[in-house]
C-alpha cells in the first residue's frame, strides 16, 4: 500500500463517510481533511463539523462550503442551455453535481498540500467514475482512495460492526435495517434507489416522494409563471430578478406544489448494469420546458436541429462523468454561442403534474407574423415559389424511381 500523507475526503457526515474517515485514519495513518459541500441538499451541515471534530480533525482542516450559486450558475445553467436529457427522461441531477464536488476537493488539496483525495462512492455505481475522472482531469498526479473498492466491509452488518467498535454514532434507522432508500439531493433534484425499488415491477410508494405533492392532490386551479431569459438563462420569475440559485429554489417550490417533475425509470449505468431509480426534479422540469419554448422563437431552424442532434452526446458525457473533457467543453462553446439571441420571456401554466407553454415573446424573435399568417400577406411570401422548391427536393427520389429502385 502506497504512502499517503494527507487526504481530502468528500464528507457528508453520514454513516458511510464517517466509517470511511475512521478507516482512512486506521489504514493509512494519514491526516484527513474533510470537505462538505452545500449544494442545496436541504440538510443541516454543522453536524458534519461536530462529527469530524470527534475524529480529531482540526478546525482548520474542516471545510464546509456553500456552493449553491456556483452549482446552478456554472453547472446546471450551462447544462440546461443544451436541453440535456439522458436516455429521453433523466435530467442528470446527480451527474451534474459530481464535477463541482471534485473540483472543490482538488482546490482544497492544493490549498492544504494534500497528496490524495477520497470519496464514498461504491464500486458498482456511476459516481466513482464521475468523481475520479474529475480528479484526474484537474490534477493528473493526484492519488485517489476509493474505500469501497479496497476494504472488506462489503455488507451492512460489517459496516455497522466497524462503526460500533470505532465509537461512531449510529442512529436508529441504521440499527433497524437502514434507511428505506438510498437518497441523494441537491438544488436540482432528489433521487431514490434501493430496497423495493430494485424490483422494476413494484410501484414506488407515495410516502417515498419528498419534494412534490401527488398530481392527484395538486391544486385544482392552474398557476401561471413568467420566466425571463437572457443568453439562454433564466434571470427573473414573475417580474422579479433572481440569482441562479434563487431561480431554481423558486421553481422547485412552484413545481413541487403542482406535482411536477416525478420520474420513475430504468437507466443504463456507465459501468454496464441497468438501474432503477426514482427522481423528483420539479424546478428542472419547468426550466427545460421554458428553455425549449424561448428557443422555439429565437433559434434558427438548422441551429435548433443541430443542438437536438448533439444533445444526446452532450447528455451522455455529463452522465458518464466527462464534464471536464475537451469534447464536452467544445460542445459547450457551440451551445453557448447559439444562446446569444435566446432572450425574452415565456409564460407557462402549471397544473397537476404538467407544464404547458401558453405564450412567449422576444425582441430577438425569428417569428415573422407577416410571413406566417394564413391571411393575405401582401406578397411577403410568394406561394408559387414552393413548386420549384418541392420539385428540386424531390429530384433524387424521382431519379431513384426512374432507375428502377424500389
Amino acid at each position: 500500500m502506497s504512502e499517503v500523507k494527507k487526504v481530502v475526503l468528500a464528507y457528508s457526515g453520514g454513516l458511510d463517510t464517517s466509517v470511511i474517515l475512521k478507516w482512512l485514519q486506521d489504514t493509512y495513518q494519514c491526516e484527513v481533511i474533510t470537505f462538505t459541500a452545500d449544494i442545496g441538499q436541504g440538510e443541516e451541515l454543522e453536524p458534519a463539523r461536530r462529527k469530524a471534530e470527534k475524529f480529531g480533525i482540526k478546525p482548520e482542516n474542516i471545510f464546509i462550503d456553500d456552493l449553491r450559486e456556483e452549482f446552478v450558475r456554472d453547472f446546471v445553467f450551462p447544462m440546461f442551455r443544451a436541453n440535456a436529457v439522458y436516455e429521453g427522461e433523466y435530467l442528470l441531477g446527480t451527474s451534474i453535481a459530481r464535477p463541482l464536488i471534485a473540483k472543490r476537493q482538488i482546490e482544497i488539496a492544493s490549498q492544504v498540500g494534500a497528496d490524495s483525495v477520497s470519496h464514498g462512492a461504491t464500486g458498482k455505481g456511476n459516481d466513482q467514475v464521475r468523481f475520479e475522472l474529475g480528479y484526474y482531469a484537474l490534477n493528473p498526479s493526484i492519488k485517489v482512495i476509493a474505500p469501497w473498492r479496497e476494504w472488506d466491509l462489503l455488507s451492512r452488518e460489517k459496516l455497522l460492526s466497524y462503526a460500533e467498535k470505532a465509537g461512531i454514532e449510529i442512529d436508529m434507522k441504521h440499527k433497524n435495517g437502514g434507511a428505506p432508500y438510498s437518497m441523494d439531493a441537491n438544488l436540482l433534484h432528489i433521487s431514490f434507489e434501493g430496497r423495493h425499488l430494485e424490483d422494476p415491477k413494484a410501484e414506488a410508494e407515495e410516502s417515498m416522494w419528498r419534494w412534490t405533492v401527488s398530481p392527484e392532490q395538486a391544486p385544482d386551479t392552474p398557476e401561471y409563471v413568467d420566466l425571463e431569459y437572457e443568453g439562454g438563462d433564466i434571470i427573473g420569475i414573475n417580474g422579479e430578478k433572481l440569482t441562479p440559485a434563487q431561480v431554481l429554489t423558486k421553481l422547485n417550490e412552484l413545481g413541487g406544489k403542482h406535482g411536477i417533475g416525478r420520474l420513475d425509470l430504468v437507466e443504463n449505468r456507465y459501468v454496464g448494469m441497468k438501474s432503477r431509480g426514482c427522481y423528483e426534479t420539479p424546478g428542472g422540469t419547468i426550466m427545460l420546458r421554458g428553455h425549449r419554448a424561448i428557443e422555439s422563437i429565437t433559434l434558427d431552424r438548422e441551429v435548433a436541429h443541430l443542438k437536438d442532434d448533439l444533445m444526446p452526446r452532450y447528455a451522455a458525457l455529463v452522465y458518464n462523468g466527462y464534464w471536464w473533457s475537451p469534447e464536452r467543453k467544445a460542445l459547450q462553446v457551440l451551445i453557448d454561442h447559439s444562446q446569444q439571441f435566446v432572450n425574452g420571456w415565456v409564460r407557462l401554466k402549471l397544473y397537476k403534474g404538467n407544464v404547458y407553454t401558453v405564450a412567449r415573446d422576444s425582441k430577438d424573435t425569428l417569428f415573422d407574423k407577416t410571413i406566417a399568417t394564413f391571411d393575405d400577406d401582401g406578397g411577403a411570401y410568394n406561394q408559387a415559389d414552393a413548386g420549384g422548391f418541392i420539385k428540386l427536393n424531390a429530384l433524387r427520389m424521382r431519379i431513384e424511381t426512374t432507375a428502377g429502385r424500389k
